[in-house]
């Protein structure tokens, strides 16, 4: 969505001159205005070239009962322009459409233009709204503004409109009037028809049910079937090379990231890094021992409330005695699984809780003891962070952000990012390659220190993040670089577009990455040069950060030493502006 990315940082202030030298105007006419605002005016966005600075700083509100937008356009010489639109909640409503083309040349004479907003009806929701409107000039110009970048010879222009629109829930039957009857055959043939009606649809629902009900089961055990599957497949590493179908169509409207290269075809990506303290899979018995140095008495840890449960794990509040003095307490995160857990899945989580052991680093989270007695579940405990969950925190905060006390400032979370890269600096450093780098695998605390845990049990804690793509290994498809599913080749910078991703759902508080897009589809989605839009609110030098990172040449990604300084004069500016 943005144009030339840049790794360092740019100053962020938007001029009041587009970078065309023509008189564009665009603006909503007196009657638009009175049906959003209630008053009689005219709103311009441009006026003559100039941008109305005021009309893009706040949100307007489309009322329910409005189902489209009306702007009125036109330019005295030739102006090229290109439409897209992001939504926060494709469940609510559907990509919105015009009437115009989408991408073209503005009209010379005034005309009007309209933005159609689909709500599905399936949900009671205000979808937060963006549509970016490019505005692109062969004429020279010395004017520059935010998103205006100036390649051969043309000047580029993008405005931000913001709107949030009230989408309602549409009723479940229509139930239309009855007339009156004219006799009394017809209200007994009327009150038959409507027995004979309520029948059916009691005996439809019946049958309904019972098809559910057999379907349900069959897949059901076709699932405990596929499970044990993917447990073998995930214990002993075996790395399918099927491919990945093509998509028909593309689903939804949005522009195309000018990421480096986009364009170049790469049939040649770095080979396999293997990190030098993965430990292969092993039975229980041998995982177990690899484990026993750092072993504690079962009596020494006491289980409080449970944090997160999935399908066979959980994870508690926990506390862990001194050896030496019982009297003093640690608290902890205790990782453990339940007994319908295999013996197949207690060894992935010992085995993946040793993927950070050993590494000492302040934004690193690896495992401090293990209980492993025989005829118990193993416990694996690692130091308590009190906000838990880094994605489960965002999501909190983003679901009351107006009164909630942990809400995250932009300088926060900017924070939070520069913390994550020195994690994987120091990660690269040590040439260990994470390969599933996700807001879900970092911890926060009160101070809003952040730490990098393992993957131990986050296949079943967050089984929406991960997905099989035919060949019985569970992946998280939405975060992985083109190369990872091509190839499943992982490497420093396989982490580093997986770091683009985990900084995107910190600006998003939390969403979904690519939550529109099959994860059949990600794969030729990346490939065409397609990315995630770029968040609303989201500065565009940080988006460019993540652009960056997405690269499709592995060597063309920034390395984390260079994220971390970019990330670290980023937030200096943005302090100094507050």
């Amino acid at each position: 969505m943005v144009n030339h990315l840049h790794l360092l940082p740019v100053v962020s202030l938007l001029l009041s001159v587009l970078a065309v030298e023509c008189s564009v105007n665009i603006f909503m006419s007196e009657d638009e205005v009175k049906k959003l605002l209630g008053l009689k005016a005219q709103l311009y966005y441009v006026r003559d070239g100039v941008v109305c600075q005021n009309a893009f700083s706040f949100v307007l509100p489309v009322p329910g009962d409005m189902g489209s937008l009306h702007f009125t356009w036109h330019a005295s010489t030739p102006v090229e322009y290109r439409l897209g639109f992001q939504v926060d909640d494709p469940i609510a409503m559907d990509p919105p459409t015009v009437n115009v083309t989408w991408n073209g040349e503005v009209p010379r004479l005034p005309s009007v233009f309209r933005v159609t907003l689909p709500c599905t009806g399936r949900v009671e929701s205000d979808v937060a709204l963006l549509m970016q409107l490019n505005l692109t000039s062969t004429a020279t110009s010395t004017a520059t503004s935010t998103a205006t970048a100036t390649a051969a010879g043309k000047n580029v222009t993008t405005l931000n409109f913001k709107r949030r629109k009230s989408c309602s829930r549409q009723a479940e039957l229509d139930e239309g009037p009855l007339g009156p009857s004219t006799d009394g055959h017809g209200a007994t043939a009327v009150v038959a028809a409507a027995t004979t009606s309520t029948r059916v649809f009691y005996i439809s629902v019946g049958v309904c049910c019972a098809v559910i009900f057999l379907v349900a089961l069959v897949l059901a055990l076709l699932h405990i079937h596929s499970m044990k599957k993917v447990e073998e497949d995930s214990l002993f590493d075996s790395e399918s090379t099927q491919g990945l179908s093509q998509p028909s169509t593309q689903t939804t409207q949005c522009l195309r990231a000018d990421t480096p290269n986009n364009a170049a075809p790469i049939t040649n990506y770095p080979s396999l890094k293997i990190e030098k303290n993965d430990l292969k899979p092993l039975n229980l018995p041998e995982a177990k021992s690899r484990v026993r140095d750092i072993a504690v008495a079962r009596e020494r840890v006491t289980l409080k409330q449970v944090l997160q449960e999935g399908t066979f794990g959980r994870i508690y509040h926990g506390v862990l005695l001194d050896e030496k003095d019982p009297k003093v307490e640690k608290e902890v995160f205790v990782k453990t699984v339940n007994e319908h857990a295999s013996e197949v899945q207690i060894v992935l989580m010992l085995t993946e809780s040793c993927k950070l052991r050993g590494l000492h680093h302040r934004n690193l989270l690896p495992i401090c003891a293990v209980c492993v007695d025989d005829g118990e579940r193993p416990l694996v405990l690692l130091p308590l962070m009190s906000w838990g969950n880094l994605k489960l925190f965002l999501r909190q905060c983003k679901l009351a952000e107006a009164n909630n006390p942990q809400s995250l400032s932009q300088q926060d979370l900017v924070n939070i990012a520069i913390q994550i890269a020195c994690g994987m600096s120091y990660l690269t450093k040590r040439e260990v390659v994470h390969r599933d780098l996700a807001a879900r695998n970092c911890v926060i605390d009160e101070g809003l220190h952040v730490k990098i845990t393992d993957t131990a049990l986050a296949r079943d804690l967050f089984p929406m993040d991960y997905h099989c793509l035919g060949d019985n290994v569970n992946r998280p498809v939405r975060w992985m670089a083109l190369e990872g599913l091509l190839h499943h080749d992982f490497s420093p910078a396989s982490d580093v577009w997986a770091f683009g991703v985990t900084l995107w759902e910190l600006m998003t508080l939390g969403q979904t990455p690519y939550a529109d897009i099959d994860p059949f589809e990600m794969a030729a989605y990346l490939k065409d040069g397609f990315r995630i839009p770029q968040p609303c609110n989201c500065p565009d030098e940080l988006f460019a950060v993540m652009a960056c990172c997405w690269a499709l040449d592995p060597e063309e990604r920034p390395k984390f030493t260079q994220l971390v300084q970019c990330l670290t004069e980023f937030h200096a500016a943005l302090t100094a502006y507050v």
